[in-house]
C-alpha cells in the first residue's frame, strides 16, 4: 500500500470483514479509528492490534452523531482522515412476507449510517484535498438469489449501490473516490453458518469454493490505492455475478 492513506475509518469492525481489513491497515502502519456498537469488543480488538495507532469510537451508526463523532476522534488523534469503510450492517434471510417493519427499519437504519458517516468524512476530507470511501455491499443487492430471500436487508444495500455512483460524480471534484465492494458468500460471522455448511456451498461457485475474509480485504486495499478507479460496484464472489 501507498503512503496516501494515514488514518481510516472502519465500521462494524469488531468481527468479520471490518476486523480483517483493520488488521491489514494496521499492519501496514495505517492509523485506525474502529467503530461497532460493543464498546467492550472493540476495545479488546483495539488492544490486540495495538494501541498507538488504534482509537475505538463505540455507537450505533444509525444514530445521527456516531459518524461524525468518529470523524472527530480520528481529527484529534491522527490528525485527519484519509479512508472511510462502511462496513457495518446485518443480514437476516426471511420471506419477503415476513419481515416485520421493525426489520425493515434496522435495514434502513444502515443505510442511513452510511450516508451520514460518508458525509462527515467527506466534510473533512475536502479540507485535506482528497480521500476515499469504500462501501460494503453484496451481489444480491442485484441480482436474487432462490433460497437466499433477503429482500430487506438487500433494499438497503441496493440504495448504497445507487448513492456509490451519484456520490463519485458529485465528489470527484473534491479528490474524494467513492467505490463499492459487493462480496458474494463469504466465510464470516454475519453469515451465521458452520465451516461444514459453509463447505456445502462450494459447488454453487464458479471458482470452486466460498469467499474468505481475505479475499476482501485484497480488494478493500486495492480501492483504497486505486486513485483512478471512482463509482465502481465491485463484485468479489467467485464469479457467481457472470453467471452460472
Amino acid at each position: 500500500m501507498s503512503n496516501q492513506i494515514k488514518t481510516a475509518i472502519i465500521t462494524g469492525a469488531s468481527s468479520g470483514l471490518g476486523l480483517g481489513v483493520a488488521e491489514a491497515f494496521v499492519s501496514r502502519g495505517v492509523n485506525v479509528v474502529l467503530n461497532a456498537r460493543n464498546e467492550k469488543k472493540l476495545a479488546a480488538v483495539a488492544e490486540r492490534l495495538g494501541a498507538s495507532n488504534t482509537s475505538i469510537v463505540p455507537g450505533d451508526v444509525g444514530d445521527a452523531e456516531t459518524g461524525q463523532r468518529m470523524v472527530e476522534e480520528a481529527v484529534a488523534r491522527f490528525g485527519g482522515v484519509d479512508f472511510l469503510l462502511n462496513n457495518a450492517g446485518v443480514f437476516e434471510v426471511k420471506s419477503f412476507t415476513d419481515y416485520t417493519l421493525e426489520d425493515i427499519d434496522q435495514q434502513l437504519r444502515y443505510l442511513r449510517g452510511m450516508y451520514l458517516a460518508s458525509q462527515a468524512a467527506a466534510r473533512q476530507m475536502r479540507k485535506q484535498g482528497g480521500g476515499a470511501i469504500v462501501n460494503i455491499t453484496s451481489v444480491m443487492a442485484t441480482r436474487g438469489v432462490a433460497g437466499t430471500a433477503s429482500s430487506a436487508p438487500m433494499a438497503g444495500k441496493g440504495g448504497i449501490n445507487a448513492l456509490t455512483a451519484n456520490l463519485a460524480i458529485e465528489l470527484a471534484p473534491d479528490n474524494i473516490r467513492v467505490n463499492t465492494i459487493a462480496p458474494g458468500i463469504v466465510k464470516t460471522p454475519l453469515w451465521g453458518r458452520t465451516d461444514e455448511q459453509f463447505a456445502e456451498l462450494n459447488g454453487m461457485q464458479p471458482l470452486g469454493r466460498v469467499g474468505e475474509i481475505k479475499d476482501i480485504v485484497d480488494a478493500v486495499l486495492y480501492l483504497a490505492d486505486a486513485n483512478w478507479v471512482t463509482g465502481v460496484i465491485l463484485p468479489v464472489d467467485g464469479g457467481v455475478s457472470a453467471g452460472g
